[in-house]
């Protein structure tokens, strides 16, 4: 598979959308609002400190994507970008496209004075992914995150 890395436009709102909804249902059981999460995607694009959309194409088919957000980091005094909302097609996985993305991101952290690292948190329950984060040398021997929110989403 010859898989190209780019920055999301506009016209990918509607598949990031539906793989938001498809892995919020795969990881959590959650069903997600599709009017709402279009909303957010669409405020990602429309609010460029909200976030930035990344694409993993395969002969012009998107077969993965990913948002980038950021966190400034005192202590490194730069920002660390957060991965979130990871989704690869069901038939792409095992085919090392979230590897492919997660090169790109890191040739920009590496190449970039400003962007120190890189974080992302995943679901306890999702072994398939956290064993693909540890194989590509990710790990989470440092940190737990916590969190807090007022209401579910679902």
């Amino acid at each position: 598979m010859s898989f190209v890395i780019r920055t999301a436009n506009k016209k990918d709102i509607d598949t990031i959308v539906l793989f938001q909804i498809y892995m919020a249902r795969e990881t959590e059981g959650l069903e997600l609002n599709e009017e709402i999460v279009k909303e957010g995607v669409k405020n990602a694009f429309n609010t460029p400190n909200h976030g930035q959309y990344f694409i993993a194409e395969d002969n012009g088919v998107v077969v993965g994507s990913l948002l980038i957000t950021c966190e400034w980091s005192d202590w490194r005094n730069g920002t660390v970008w957060w991965i979130q909302s990871v989704y690869i097609r069901k038939e792409n996985r095992g085919q090392k496209v979230f590897k492919r993305m997660f090169e790109f991101l890191k040739e920009k952290v590496t190449k970039s004075s400003e962007i120190k690292g890189l974080r992302l948190y995943v679901d306890k329950r999702n072994t398939s992914a956290i064993k693909v984060y540890q194989a590509i040398g990710m790990d989470s021997k440092h940190y737990d995150m916590f969190e807090w929110f007022p209401f579910e989403i679902c």
